[in-house]
């Protein structure tokens, strides 16, 4: 499926866990999006921020979404996912909770997002490996996703032709 994909995500609170992902360099994600530029698109109105989606959605193989500790809430998150969907595009989620952002640590366990779109049975995968003690090791979870988020990209799970 997904060597090209569209990363779906909360900007404000996930973007350096998500520079993470894309460092990881096994995929081709969407492109590199500062907050400067974000700011910009999501000043617009509604249409143009949907177009814009559209347009950075099209040409992907599959959309994959990065869930942190608020993703489930985000309106242009559950856009994405139900965009994705109606695309037929392959969509699954990885958690991403358990990787340490530049401000702090790990964060908390989030909701899931496709419930919140009312989109059942998308896989979601979690890397978040925890030490002896029941704290999150975010070394040992970066390593963890680093070796399987491309077999995972191959899992996405596609909406059925009626």
């Amino acid at each position: 499926m997904a060597k090209s994909v569209f990363y779906s995500f909360h900007y404000d609170r996930d973007v350096h866990r998500v520079q993470l992902v894309r460092n990881i360099n096994s995929i081709d994600g969407a492109p590199s999006l500062n907050g400067q530029e974000w700011e910009s698109v999501r000043r617009q109105n509604q249409e143009t921020v949907q177009k814009w989606i559209d347009s950075q959605m099209n040409y992907k193989k599959a959309v994959i979404v990065l869930i942190g500790q608020e993703t489930s809430t985000r309106p242009w998150v559950l856009y994405e996912i139900q965009r994705a969907w109606s695309m037929k595009k392959p969509l699954l989620g990885v958690r991403i909770h358990g990787l340490a952002s530049m401000s702090d640590g790990p964060d908390r366990l989030g909701g899931d997002p496709f419930a919140a779109a009312n989109i059942s049975n998308i896989p979601i995968f979690d890397p978040t490996v925890k030490s002896w003690d029941g704290t999150i090791d975010t070394k040992a979870t970066y390593a963890a996703l680093k070796t399987r988020l491309p077999n995972w990209a191959e899992m996405g799970r596609v909406k059925a032709s009626w």
